[in-house]
């Protein structure tokens, strides 16, 4: 029989390390309410309030919007790219403009509407300057939102976009090409890598398009898996 002193103890660790994430987040006030239910959307929109005017790296220096994300909060298909372009920059929004436009095409092409089906956003929240990669401090200031935005929705599948998201969600500096193609486990979710839109808009070749048709097959089979019954 486990000893009860033993369980409090890693109870009241595992709520520590809750409430240093949730103050890592600036969160300062956490509702308690006598009710198993969760609010996924409430708990995002007090996130990205936590998020405005955020000063924790240089990006801060040269955006005009903080890019949180957008899409249904319940869902459990989250698309994850690299950063805001300028266009989502001006918007709030990530993956708008022609990639963005692609991106609805995409999805659509394996029964996933952006909007009901998918929530959607970016390993960093704000626009690296001219569209540059952004760099490693950028990246771990960033982290604890995303990873909250993960924790709260709980997705099922991750579809990662292009060479910089799939990299860095899966600690590896193997490119696109090489990891896309298959499934690999993310913490509680599986992780499709393809390539990103804008690749695809600069690459239109049948041999790219084929290679990520299948790379959204594969997520749509993995979330039907993973969702069914």
């Amino acid at each position: 029989m486990e000893d009860p002193r033993l369980a409090l103890g890693e109870a009241l660790a595992a709520a520590a390390d809750t409430l240093r994430h949730h103050r890592d987040l600036g969160l300062t006030e956490i509702a308690c309410q006598m009710t198993s239910s969760r609010d996924p959307g409430a708990e995002l929109a007090a996130q990205e309030r936590a998020l405005q005017g955020c000063p924790r790296c240089k990006l801060s220096k040269s955006r005009s919007t903080v890019v949180f994300g957008s899409g249904n909060p319940r869902a459990r298909f989250v698309v994850i790219g690299e950063g805001p372009g300028e266009e989502e920059d001006k918007q709030g929004k990530p993956f708008v403009g022609r990639a963005g436009q692609l991106l609805t095409k995409m999805l659509a092409s394996v029964k996933f509407d952006r909007e009901r089906d998918c929530y959607i956003c970016n390993v960093v929240k704000c626009r690296p300057e001219r569209n540059r990669n952004p760099e490693p401090d950028e990246v771990a200031a960033c982290n604890p939102f995303l990873l909250a935005q993960l924790d709260t929705i709980q997705p099922a599948v991750i579809l990662a976009m292009g060479n910089f998201a799939a990299q860095t969600m899966l600690g590896t500096k193997d490119g696109i090409t090489k990891l896309r193609g298959r499934a690999y486990s993310y913490r509680d979710s599986v992780l499709v890598p393809t390539f990103h839109p804008a690749f695809l808009l600069r690459n239109p070749g049948d041999q790219y398009k084929r290679m990520a048709w299948d790379d959204l097959k594969l997520a749509r089979r993995e979330w039907e898996r993973l969702t069914s019954g």
